[in-house]
C-alpha cells in the first residue's frame, strides 16, 4: 500500500500546487519543468527520464510551454539535438512560482519535525532508487 499513498500524496499535492499556480498561469506540469531547467538547458528526452513520462507528453507540455513564452529551444552540439532553456519572461516569473510552490509545501509540513522529514526524504530517495534499478 505504500506506492498506492505515495500516489495519492502527490495528487493531492499537485491539485493543491495547481490551485495556487493556476492564477499564475501555470501547472504543476510546467513547474517540474521549469524546475530542472532552473539548473541549466536539458534535453527533450533528458527531461522525459527527469520526470518519467513518455515523449509525447512531454512534446505537449513543452509545445505549451514555447506558445506561452517560457521556454526556447536552441541547436545542441548535434544537429539533431535541440536543447530547451528558460526564457527571460520565465525567469523574471521562477520567484513568484517558487513562492507559490513553498507555501504548498509549508502547508503540507506543517506540525513535521526536521527529524521526520530527514527520515521522509532519505526512504523516498532509497524508494527512487530501487524502482530506478534495471
Amino acid at each position: 500500500m505504500y506506492g498506492h499513498k505515495v500516489n495519492q500524496l502527490g495528487r493531492r499535492f499537485s491539485k493543491t500546487l495547481n490551485e495556487r499556480l493556476t492564477p499564475l498561469g501555470l501547472f504543476t506540469a510546467q513547474w517540474a519543468v521549469i524546475v530542472r531547467l532552473l539548473e541549466g538547458p536539458a534535453t527533450q528526452t533528458e527531461l522525459c527520464q527527469y520526470l518519467c513520462v513518455e515523449a509525447p507528453t512531454m512534446t505537449r507540455t513543452l509545445a505549451r510551454m514555447e506558445q506561452a513564452g517560457w521556454i526556447e529551444r536552441h541547436c545542441g552540439a548535434d544537429k539533431r539535438e535541440r536543447r530547451v532553456a528558460l526564457t527571460e519572461k520565465a525567469r523574471a516569473m521562477a520567484d513568484e512560482w517558487m513562492r507559490a510552490s513553498d507555501f504548498v509545501e509549508a502547508k503540507a509540513v506543517r506540525g513535521i519535525s526536521a527529524d521526520e522529514l530527514a527520515v521522509f526524504a532519505s526512504v523516498i530517495d532509497r524508494m527512487m532508487n530501487n524502482l530506478s534499478e534495471s
